[in-house]
């Protein structure tokens, strides 16, 4: 699957709206597993702080619900909208709620857990908020631990724009 590449990757939208990585070349992108009832949840403010401050030079952030750490992700895509919406004020696009880890695994998770794998070579997702960043060229060129708040990662992401 490395060979296709990051811009040929596809993911679903909340409706079933397909949202291709085509739209995402010259961009430097973030992508985050997230959830609304996480002890990391007050992150997606961050991340929002972090999408405004760069989403005029070429920024995406991409958030991918996910239930599968423990079960802090309950609502459905539209629940997880209005959630993010009002508690966080978040604009940047959310995916369907889907797998990271697994045999039900979203094609964009399986590409990026085999491009970065994290500590100790682990490839699986360890818990919600673990971040990926892409640069301009489609490279993941960091992965960073749930703990690793969006403001740490604000010079990572300005280097590349």
């Amino acid at each position: 699957m490395s060979d296709s590449g990051f811009y040929s990757l596809k993911a679903e939208r909340p409706g079933g709206k397909e949202y291709s990585f085509s739209e995402l070349k010259g961009k430097v992108v973030l992508i985050v597993n997230v959830a609304s009832k996480c002890g990391f949840t007050p992150q997606y403010k961050g991340l929002q702080d972090l999408y405004l401050k760069y989403k005029d030079q070429n920024f995406v952030i991409l958030g991918f619900p996910c239930n599968q750490f423990g079960g802090q992700e309950p609502e459905d895509d539209k629940g997880i909208e209005e959630f993010c919406t009002l508690n966080h004020g978040v604009t940047f696009p959310l995916m369907k709620k889907s797998d990271v880890n697994g045999d039900n695994t979203n094609e964009v998770y399986k590409w990026l857990k085999e491009e970065k794998s994290g500590i100790f070579g682990l490839t699986r997702i360890k818990w919600n908020f673990e971040k990926f960043l892409v640069d301009k060229e489609g490279n993941v060129v960091q992965r960073w631990a749930s703990t690793t708040t969006p403001q740490a990662i604000d010079e990572e992401v300005a280097k590349l724009l």
